[in-house]
């Protein structure tokens, strides 16, 4: 495994990359709201979404991305590609990559000759396209469309629908391995922050293992920010985020919890 560790008896650190596959994410067609809900899910796990990468439904460009990215993270997600239809390349791109055959897995057959049983058209050779996964792969439950998921060594193959993916996800909760969450406790104030950066820094500094993330905003009128503190220690993000608080009140800036 990858999961890295600060230093010698620290605890680890546990990383995902998400891989977006579909010509139309690139092209706006189809926004994307995949990434939040992964990013999401992977913080309650105790991991951490460190890259994302989007790429077009081309073999090539899939299985490159693929390779890099399961070897520098602990875990890999896809999502999209993995339909009935001609342009779904996923599965024949993964395998490609892993230098494996594509093969029917027996069990996701079954469940989808269930699923379509009194459908029209029944288990034609269209919706039998999602029966194929890369050999040597298990299967990912979904509750919401019958057709299974593909899980093959770290990487979790996903549908780019997004409540077929958060069925996906659902069915993996628990079951994969993972540290500790990240908190966040989140402060706002009509700052703009070109006058509180060196409050910011500092007060970071401060503070091990603590992140401050500032987001600007204009509302009314005016400006501000939104200054989010994160950590997977709770009671030092919140020690992080009372001495911020005290820091924006002496610099004239009333915080308020929460953010504004």
């Amino acid at each position: 495994m990858n999961a890295s560790e600060s230093e010698a008896g620290a605890e680890s650190v546990w990383t995902a990359a998400l891989l977006v596959i579909g010509d139309e994410i690139l092209s706006g067609r189809t926004q994307d709201k995949n990434v939040a809900q992964v990013a999401t899910w992977l913080n309650e796990q105790g991991i951490r979404l460190a890259e994302v990468r989007v790429v077009p439904d081309d073999s090539g460009r899939i299985g490159e991305a693929l390779n890099a990215l399961r070897a520098r993270y602990d875990y890999l997600f896809t999502t999209g590609g993995i339909g009935p239809t001609h342009d779904d390349i996923t599965v024949d791109a993964i395998a490609a990559a892993l230098e494996v055959p594509v093969v029917i897995h027996p069990d996701a057959r079954a469940i989808l000759e269930d699923h379509y049983r009194d459908r029209p058209g029944g288990l034609n050779e269209a919706r039998l396209r999602m029966a194929r996964v890369p050999e040597g792969a298990a299967l990912i439950p979904n509750l919401s469309s019958g057709a299974p998921g593909i899980k093959i060594g770290n990487i979790y193959v996903m549908a780019g629908v997004p409540h077929i993916a958060a069925s996906m996800l659902e069915a993996l909760s628990g079951t994969l391995e993972g540290g500790r969450p990240v908190v966040s406790v989140t402060v706002g104030a009509r700052a703009p922050e070109s006058e509180v950066a060196d409050l910011l820094r500092e007060t970071e500094a401060a503070h091990a293992g603590v992140s401050i993330g500032s987001y600007p905003f204009f509302k009314d009128g005016r400006y501000g920010a939104n200054f989010v503190i994160r950590s997977e220690d709770p009671a030092e993000a919140q020690a992080c985020a009372n001495v911020l608080s005290d820091g924006l009140r002496a610099a004239g800036f009333e915080p308020v919890d929460g953010g504004i």
